[in-house]
């Protein structure tokens, strides 16, 4: 299916007038109706009834156009992004990360790789956490991790980026945010957040924390979800500081733990770019 039958059944769909359909799109009463019935043989059933009075969508037709609308969308800012990248960029680094403050420097390393390669476009790609599968299939070709989930994956080169300590999220007004360091001791009495994916490091501070039972609990589905409990003053939560965002309006106190999480940056073994080892120390650096 093309993108003139897309947007003939897509406007037969608004309109259900043949005549008018047309019109809006420029072309013939008859051509209309072929790009229709041609896209309907593709696909194996109806997706207009035919009236003298115009065209009524039949229950898959309905169901069809629906999802074919976002279909269209998606199509059209492929096309409108790879128009624009073809005027300006001759290559693409894709950097997929977690969350943007995992790599609070990427603007100020964007704007300097920029001055020595002006023609590379950078483009980060936010996947969520413990999503290495684009990576894998070599849609994005610079990967923030953390090292245990890069361990026994093969084919890749792994640089060291930085230690990240963990912290304890609260609201600014919480007595806990006066503290320059917070201690176990300090969360008696408090509900602490869990769950919502947690790295084994943070899993095990936070099972330590409640086997001394003197701390109640929550458990949250996501790290988004966790902050909005923190900002409702429901809770309280532990966190990894590289989802620490200077803007977010919350404060991150330092908790006292052994445990840290060591963050690499991953690339691909075959891929001998100089471009991407210029990235790759820019991010180290900067």
């Amino acid at each position: 299916m093309n993108t003139k039958q897309i947007d003939a059944i897509l406007e037969l769909s608004k309109t259900l007038n043949f005549n008018r359909a047309a019109e809006k799109l420029y072309v013939s009463q008859p051509t209309l109706s072929y790009e229709i019935k041609e896209a309907e043989r593709e696909i194996g059933f109806k997706i207009f009834e035919r009236s003298g009075k115009g065209a009524v969508l039949t229950p898959a037709g309905e169901q069809f156009c629906t999802q074919l609308r976002n279909i269209r969308k998606e199509l059209k800012q492929a096309i409108e992004q790879g128009q624009n990248f073809s005027q300006k960029y001759d290559d693409n680094i894709v950097i997929g990360l977690p969350v943007r403050s995992a790599l609070a420097n990427l603007p100020h390393v964007i704007q300097a790789f920029s001055k020595k390669y002006p023609h590379i476009l950078i483009s980060p790609q936010f996947t969520g956490f413990y999503s290495t599968q684009a990576f894998l299939r070599g849609e994005q070709d610079i990967l923030f991790a953390m090292d245990f989930e890069m361990k026994h994956v093969p084919d890749i080169k792994v640089y060291p980026l930085y230690k990240s300590p963990i912290y304890l999220v609260s609201r600014k007004d919480d007595p806990l945010a006066q503290k320059k360091l917070v201690k176990e001791k300090d969360l008696c009495g408090r509900t602490l957040l869990v769950g919502g994916g947690s790295p084994p490091a943070l899993k095990r501070v936070q099972d330590r924390v409640l086997r001394s039972g003197q701390v109640n609990y929550l458990t949250s589905a996501d790290h988004d979800t966790t902050l909005v409990r923190v900002a409702a003053g429901q809770a309280v939560c532990l966190s990894p500081g590289f989802f620490k965002d200077e803007h977010d309006g919350f404060s991150w106190t330092r908790f006292d733990c052994e445990e840290h999480f060591n963050c690499v940056l991953c690339t691909h073994a075959q891929d001998k770019r100089e471009s991407i080892q210029t990235l790759l120390e820019l991010l180290q650096t900067v």
